[in-house]
């Protein structure tokens, strides 16, 4: 408890808190908020920095086969590598041979040359018989292969064998880096990241677009309205939350499909003579994505529109203002962080859908997260989804703070 000490007057006050009761204070703060701090490590902080480090991780090779990287980090790049290399290698594949870490060795370098995998496979086969060469390594394993004697393939696995590695980035970048380990654009049957990000940014954009289009007077709404019809249209903001995900990316299916109900009935009134395409393409994304996301809108917005006194209007109209200048130059502004912040959220949950782009978009409108999805579970190649995560995080990021430096990140957050 605090203690009382007296004032000149002869009065009694409260005495500052002692050194040690404020050392107690931050001791109790940090207890409570221990929780919290765990939590957000063990789910966000921790995955997210496995995920920067897969995204440049390399050490298939290094493992799989130690001697030939080690002569790699010697080899200039220039013809063929010394002996030594191809000895090494040779004692590499016969020491990995039937194990699953000559495997992953072997998809890591497919990914720089094709076809690797089948080479080291079929080297490894033939090198068991092989006790001492008498022309020597080189000639045993170019023997074996043709390959062996190309400089492109020791460049290959020049690029594969450093345990840190640029190659996912920069294939998530459409770039790639060739014999000579000067960075260049892939070819162009390739280039398929950077368009599927732009998409995904766009995507994110329109439907944030939309959405603060129809949440603002919604919101407005929900704060203006009688209480009786606040609660009824609050329910209905609130109705897509108590419905699965999966559910409503289904409903709009059957809403939108050809034989679906809104076809139906346009061609029943006879709006229409034949069914509109309205599922499997951009427009059945954006309706579908609108309608999940548009909560996300509403609530920062509502949120912030409670804290404004109806007075500021009235004092502006008061001054002479027409309403429409009131509310452009009084009303608006003070509105700025509510939608500032769902945007934010809008777009960030948007840009990250993985559902519903596969279900009701076609096969032109998915979105990076369909491919982050694709090499994570598909073809376990965690490296390319990780550096793609990674990627889109980054725009993200940049987004944020281009937002939280025009409108204040304190004030997105409503500490201000």
């Amino acid at each position: 408890m605090a203690s009382t000490t007296e004032t000149l007057d002869g009065t009694s006050a409260l005495a500052p808190p002692s050194l040690s009761s404020r050392a107690k204070a931050r001791m109790v703060s940090a207890l409570l908020i221990a929780p919290l701090v765990l939590f957000l490590t063990l789910v966000f902080v921790l995955p997210l920095g496995g995920m920067l480090v897969h995204a440049v991780e390399n050490g298939e090779v290094g493992e799989a086969l130690p001697g030939v990287a080690a002569e790699m980090r010697g080899w200039t790049s220039e013809g063929l590598p010394p002996e030594s290399a191809y000895a090494a290698l040779a004692r590499d594949l016969k020491a990995a041979y039937g194990e699953p870490r000559l495997g992953e060795a072997s998809r890591r370098l497919n990914y720089e040359r094709a076809g690797y995998r089948a080479l080291l496979a079929k080297t490894a086969r033939a090198v068991r018989a092989i006790d001492r060469p008498q022309a020597g390594w080189t000639a045993e394993l170019t023997a074996i292969d043709g390959r062996w004697g190309e400089p492109a393939t020791w460049a290959a696995l020049r690029r594969a064998s450093p345990p840190l590695t640029p190659y996912y980035l920069l294939t998530a970048l459409d770039l790639r880096m060739d014999d000579s380990g000067s960075i260049v654009r892939a070819p162009a049957e390739e280039r398929i990241y950077i368009d599927t990000l732009g998409r995904t940014l766009w995507i994110g954009f329109v439907t944030t677009l939309l959405c603060l289009v129809l949440g603002f007077p919604l919101a407005h709404a929900l704060v203006s309205l009688p209480r009786g019809f606040a609660s009824v249209l609050m329910v209905c903001v609130l109705l897509p939350f108590w419905t699965s995900l999966l559910v409503r990316t289904s409903a709009w299916i059957v809403v939108l499909q050809k034989e679906g109900v809104l076809n139906g009935l346009l061609t029943r009134l006879g709006i229409v003579d034949m069914p509109l395409e309205l599922v499997f393409n951009r427009f059945g994304l954006y309706v579908a994505m609108v309608h999940i996301l548009l909560p996300f809108m509403i609530l920062p917005i509502l949120s912030v529109m409670k804290g404004i006194s109806p007075s500021y209007m009235r004092a502006s109209a008061s001054l002479g203002a027409h309403p429409a200048v009131g509310f452009l130059k009084v009303y608006l502004p003070m509105t700025l962080p509510g939608v500032g912040a769902g945007c934010l959220m809008t777009f960030i949950i948007g840009v990250g859908y993985y559902i519903t782009p596969s279900l009701v978009g076609g096969a032109r409108d998915q979105m990076t997260s369909y491919f982050i999805a694709y090499y994570a579970n598909t073809t376990i190649n965690w490296g390319l989804s990780s550096a793609l995560g990674a990627i889109l995080l980054a725009c993200i990021m940049l987004l944020y703070a281009t937002v939280g430096r025009l409108i204040g990140v304190g004030r997105i957050a409503g500490i201000q």
